[in-house]
């Protein structure tokens, strides 16, 4: 297996079908470009398209420091219990030592137990239970997607049968829980 950083629009398109969402060009574009955005996709080598990818964003706070939050993780159902999850988070950490970040996390459901399962077997340590607390922008989202917010008020356009959010409804591993960072007053 090979792991590559994605740097083109093909190569994030090439990946489509192991995303939740079609591939938006000019999304693809904005993530490539966009400073502490990382894309890395995995190939076996007899397959022309990406078998897996995780994407990662770096975060900085000025009283933190940097950190890595794993925003995504997928593998073709074809492909799982090969080891290319763990391998993909490897990378991603390794990535992560190299920017001096001093940690990496990623939000999980608590039910999720192949992505906990992926996530513990690349090293990845439980930080305990919490909330998430969400905001949707439903006019934002039906803008971007064009179309009108759903009549359910969930943030998705009315003519799309699946939310956004990060919770729920996911291919394998994906992240959906809290950041386990250092400590904070607030």
């Amino acid at each position: 297996m090979e792991i590559r950083r994605a740097v083109t629009i093909a190569e994030v398109a090439a990946a489509e079908p192991l995303f939740d969402n079609p591939v938006r060009p000019e999304w693809a574009e904005r993530f490539l470009t966009s400073a502490g955005h990382h894309l890395y996709l995995a190939y076996e080598p007899d397959e022309d398209a990406p078998v897996g990818f995780v994407s990662g964003i770096e975060t900085i706070h000025p009283d933190k420091g940097a950190e890595m939050l794993l925003y995504e993780l997928g593998v073709a159902e074809s492909h799982r219990r090969k080891g290319i999850g763990r391998a993909l988070v490897g990378r991603l950490a390794e990535l992560s030592r190299e920017l001096g970040c001093y940690g990496m996390w990623v939000l999980v459901d608590t039910d999720n137990d192949v992505a906990l399962a992926t996530y513990r077997s690349a090293g990845g340590k439980d930080d305990g239970g919490c909330a998430v607390v969400g905001w949707k922008f439903e006019q934002a989202v039906a803008r971007a997607y064009g179309g009108a917010p759903s009549p359910e008020g969930d943030g998705a356009p009315a003519s799309s049968g699946e939310g956004l959010s990060g919770c729920g409804g996911t291919r394998g591993p994906r992240p959906t829980g809290r950041p386990p960072g250092p400590a904070s007053g607030s």
